[in-house]
This record gives C-alpha cells, structure tokens and sequence, in this order.
C-alpha cells in the first residue's frame, strides 16, 4: 500500500485545517491507521491513530482538539486539527500500522 498525504498549509494560531490520506489500496483490514508529527529539531511523534473498528488514541498534547476519522469506503483517513497552536507546526505523516509511511504534509501555524 501506498499513502499520499495532503491538506497541510499555513494557518494562524486558533484556526483549523483537516489533513487527508489516501491509500492505494484497501484499508478495511488494516489495523492501524494514523498520524504522526515531526517538528523542526524533533523527533516524530505520534500525534492520534485509530484501529479496527474504532477505537481511537489521541496524544494528550492534541486531546479535544484533533479528531482522527477513518473511512474505509473511501481508503481515507482524515486528521481533524481546531484551535491550532504554534507548537502544532510540523510535518505530518499518515502511516499505516506504523510500517508504511506517507511522504508528509507540511503543517505551520503562526503565532
């Protein structure tokens, strides 16, 4: 499976964007999907993941304030972010049971 990664951009610090990846192929099956963060200088972080069928986990840094949505219908999974801060820039991975990764989007938020 492949996974391509979009939605990233330059927003403000209190406002929103909803990240997007898509899969090649089917991810019905896939246990794990989700989202890590790498910040400049940092190391990349988990940010939230869901598993079958939909339990989700969210870092406590991000917790009522990002939603992961999984679509299996669609081979998507989204990334939900509201009430962004400037810590919350980074790039962006969405990662398939943490073994496949995508190329990143770039997400900064200004303060």
């Amino acid at each position: 499976v492949q996974l391509q990664a979009s939605g990233g951009g330059l927003v403000q610090a209190g406002g929103s964007l909803t990240l997007s990846c898509v899969a090649s192929e089917s991810i019905a099956d896939t246990l794990l999907m989700g989202w890590y963060r790498q910040a400049p200088g940092k190391q990349r972080e988990l940010v939230a993941h869901v598993t079958i069928p939909t339990s989700t986990y969210y870092a406590p840094s991000v917790r009522g304030r990002f939603t992961v949505i999984r679509r299996n219908a669609e081979n998507k999974v989204y990334l939900e972010m509201h009430s962004l801060k400037f810590e919350d820039t980074g790039v962006y991975y969405c990662t398939a049971n943490q073994r496949v990764w995508g190329q990143g989007t770039l997400v900064t938020v200004s303060s």
